[in-house]
């Protein structure tokens, strides 16, 4: 464990979402509060590595979503991000434009890490990798399912 005192951060209130609740940040970040961290019995809220306030969507179609490894030299960083991609990628319409990409300085390597997250052959590669998918599935065992229809607005 490279940071063994993480900082647990407290998390915001739930929002509970309609059938024809719009897609909005508050939306996505539902989606990708109770993502589990890969080192961590902790979520992603809870270590702040996602928050409201770095998603950004820009109707109808644009989705950017930052994040914020817990230290600069966080080997999890790569694995965190293709967590956050997968979640969304199976929870949003095909037609949402989606970027997922370490929050401007925040990491050592976040220019190799953002090319490699917004590579689509490699993000395909590594979902066919059945270890690898092996710890996504366990990253993402916690998510709340969205059962709810989406329109975007």
């Amino acid at each position: 464990m490279e940071n063994p005192n993480p900082v647990i951060h407290e998390t915001a209130p739930r929002l509970e979402h309609g059938e024809d609740e719009p897609i909005d940040a508050d939306y996505i970040f539902e989606l990708l509060r109770d993502i589990n961290d890969p080192e961590y019995p902790n979520t992603l809220e809870e270590l702040a590595v996602v928050t409201k306030e770095q998603i950004h969507f820009m109707p109808p179609y644009g989705l950017l979503v930052e994040y914020t490894p817990t230290i600069p030299h966080c080997s999890m960083a790569t694995l965190i991000g293709l967590c956050i991609r997968i979640r969304l990628a199976r929870s949003l319409p095909h037609a949402i434009d989606v970027d997922v990409m370490i929050r401007d300085g925040t990491h050592v390597a976040e220019e190799a890490i953002n090319k490699q997250l917004a590579d689509k052959e490699r993000v395909a590669a590594a979902k066919e990798n059945p270890h690898l998918l092996a710890v996504v599935e366990q990253c993402l065992s916690g998510v709340r399912q969205a059962g709810i229809a989406l329109t975007v607005t």
